[in-house]
């Protein structure tokens, strides 16, 4: 969530960011409208709640019971009034919070205005794309022939965009997360093991409420909600604390399944494993203090990278316009490896910055070192890495002539000796 006192001192930065992002800026006066009602309501309750007071003290050095009859009468009706007002405040306060909360992060100035991910910038790419004396496979393919991935079962148990992985492709899977978070560790991540399942509150913290409802799935009865990604629950964590600033930065790295219904995919090429309803994810998360935020961006980035380069993988580096990055985002750089069965190249990794906007929400802050004085952190959060593409680049690029996948030397020791999948 923005600071109130943006819109107040500039609002302009807030229309100009909500354009880059294409959409309407008129949002903007009504915040300040709202605001405006609001600390008016303010003024006049404390106005009366400070004449009573001043009364009520007079009423009790009163001997003459008549007259401190008429001032009670008189207190009586401020009573009623500062009630009245009382409720058109909370009212005022409710819409102006609903307001706010639905305004996303304004966009960085690095960050290139565009439309969609067509005006996305790439800054560099790291390799060659792989050759093959024969034509490499899509992982769809490959996947079924190696009996490793069967989107049948998957269809049949739950329904479409699922899957069931077999044999050295469920252990392949495994090895690629805990080798993601070992690395990690060595990186200086603390590994937490979080819920799958959020409550309402948790999830408006992160910015997926109310913003993406559509997009995730709940249960009703309980009002618990599957989260998308761990990054939701490493921001819940500290909700409504105040840390120390001896602790910063806190960076955290978990696995978790995600849940989304992908509605925001449709038109999309779904084939394979891309994109499903159900997938697991690496996540890396830091908590640091604002003037912090562009080092600890650097490393998460240089993280992330690591991760890939680690698996031999050819990739590139894009930075997301305005129109692509996402809701609590402020700046955005993603990763994408080179799929040569795909023809494509596949989005693995997200690094965004939020500043201060999911520690507002959160009510994130710390207290600075032998002071009183405490103030608003910056997260950020990075995919390292999203399982279901990064498995499909690794079978796509692995791939030998005569069908099989070569495991990446760096997962042998998670795969209990298993150096090749073969088929059967």
């Amino acid at each position: 969530m923005l600071d109130i006192k943006i819109f107040r001192e500039n609002p302009d930065l807030v229309q100009q960011g909500l354009r880059k992002r294409g959409m309407d800026d008129g949002v903007v006066e009504l915040v300040l409208k709202l605001d405006a009602q609001r600390r008016e309501l303010l003024t006049e309750v404390e106005a009366l709640k400070s004449t009573r007071n001043k009364v009520s003290r007079e009423i009790g050095l009163m001997k003459d019971k008549s007259e401190r009859q008429v001032k009670i009468d008189e207190m009586r009706k401020v009573g009623d009034e500062i009630g009245r007002l009382d409720d058109n405040l909370s009212q005022v306060e409710e819409e102006l919070y609903s307001v706010m909360s639905g305004i996303p992060n304004i966009p960085d100035d690095t960050t290139p205005v565009g439309e969609d991910e067509s005006d996305n910038v790439v800054l560099k790419n790291v390799g060659e794309k792989p050759s093959f004396d024969f034509t490499p496979l899509p992982h769809w393919d490959l996947g079924p022939r190696l009996e490793i991935l069967n989107f049948e079962q998957g269809a049949k148990i739950t329904g479409s965009r699922f899957y069931v992985l077999s044999g050295a492709g469920a252990r392949l899977q495994r090895a690629l997360i805990s080798w993601m978070l070992d690395l990690h560790i060595r990186q200086g991540y603390v590994e937490k093991y979080t819920p799958f399942m959020v409550r309402k509150q948790t999830m408006f913290v992160s910015g997926q409420l109310p913003k993406f409802e559509d997009n995730l799935y709940r249960d009703h009865e309980e009002d618990l909600w599957f989260i998308p990604t761990s990054e939701v629950t490493l921001n819940g964590l500290h909700m409504d604390e105040i840390l120390e600033e001896t602790n910063l930065p806190i960076r955290y790295t978990a696995y978790t399944p995600c849940f989304r219904r992908e509605k925001m995919s449709a038109g999309r090429d779904v084939r394979g494993i891309k994109r499903g309803h159900q997938f697991d994810k690496v996540e890396m998360f830091t908590i640091c203090k604002v003037e912090n935020s562009e080092r600890e961006f650097e490393k998460m980035l240089a993280d992330a990278e690591q991760t890939v380069a680690e698996l031999e993988l050819t990739y590139r580096v894009s930075q997301l316009c305005s129109g692509d990055i996402s809701f609590h985002a402020s700046r955005t750089y993603d990763i994408e490896v080179w799929s040569p069965g795909c023809g494509e190249w596949l989005e693995v990794s997200s690094i965004s910055i939020a500043s201060d906007f999911q520690a507002r929400r959160a009510n994130i802050r710390y207290r600075e070192e032998g002071g009183k004085n405490k103030y608003f952190l910056s997260t950020l959060n990075g995919s390292g890495l999203g399982l279901p593409r990064a498995l499909a680049a690794v079978l796509e690029n692995y791939q030998q002539a005569d069908g099989s996948v070569i495991v990446p030397r760096i997962l042998h020791p998670w795969m209990g000796g298993i150096e090749v999948i073969n088929s059967g």
